[in-house]
Formats: C-alpha cells, structure tokens, sequence
C-alpha cells in the first residue's frame, strides 16, 4: 500500500493552513501565526479527557494534529471548560512573550480548520465530546 496522502502532502497542508490563518487574522509572520494556532490547540486540549484527545486529534490534518498532542500530558485536565474569556485569556498567556492572538483567534482558527477538512466531520465530533467543545470554537 502506497503512503496516505495526507502523509504525502502534510507539509502544504500545514503551509495553507498558516497562510490562510495569517490571512484571517492579520498577522504578519508565520511565527506569530503559529503560536496563535498552537495556543488555541492546547487551550481546547486542556479541556479535553484522554479520550477525547484522542478522538478531536484524528480530525485534524497530520501537522496540526501533531502540534495538538505535542507535549500533552492527561493530568493537565481542566474540569470546568469555562468561557471565551477565560480561554481568550489563557491563548494569550501561552508563549505570552511572542503570542499576538486577537479576542478573534478561538473563531478564527475555528474558521481555517473548518477549511482545510471536512466542517461536517469537525462539527460532528465536537458535538460528540460536548455542547462545551461546540461552544468553544463557535464563531
């Protein structure tokens, strides 16, 4: 069996996603972009069991997948899930000193995943983790 092309293509997966999130958010540097992607990645990831770690990871493309279980440990578990603001605030402090995420990068990076997969399988599993995950990457 040939290699998945996902795998084959994860790079220029990975290049588009930043593009367009740049793009969305009007940052200037893929550096900046980056961070904010990976801040929202890991702030969703706190509020997630195990499980639904795993279960949220595999509907992302390989590169972003692979920045959202970067480093994660099962005890970081936040229990209450919270609100845009305190999960705003918590994108911010993350890398705070090279982090420039906008109150718009939770919906904006919400936005360019739906893009870059299928949005009926994103919302799909959101929905089957919780009302609080839809609600988190609602515009």
């Amino acid at each position: 069996m040939p290699m998945p092309q996902e795998y084959q293509l994860a790079s220029q997966v990975f290049d588009r996603i930043l593009i367009d999130l740049r793009d969305e958010l009007g940052l200037a540097t893929r550096n900046q972009t980056y961070t904010t992607l990976q801040s929202v990645l890991i702030v969703f990831r706190r509020r997630l069991s195990p499980e639904h770690v795993l279960q949220f990871s595999g509907v992302l493309p390989p590169v972003a997948r692979a920045i959202f279980v970067d480093g994660w440990e099962k005890d970081e578990f936040v229990p209450v899930f919270g609100d845009r603001e305190d999960w705003t605030k918590e994108v911010r402090s993350i890398r705070q000193h090279h982090n420039f995420s906008e109150d718009s990068a939770i919906p904006a990076v919400g936005t360019v995943l739906r893009r870059h997969i299928t949005a009926e399988r994103f919302d799909a599993i959101l929905a089957s983790i919780s009302n609080d995950a839809t609600r988190f990457w609602s515009p």
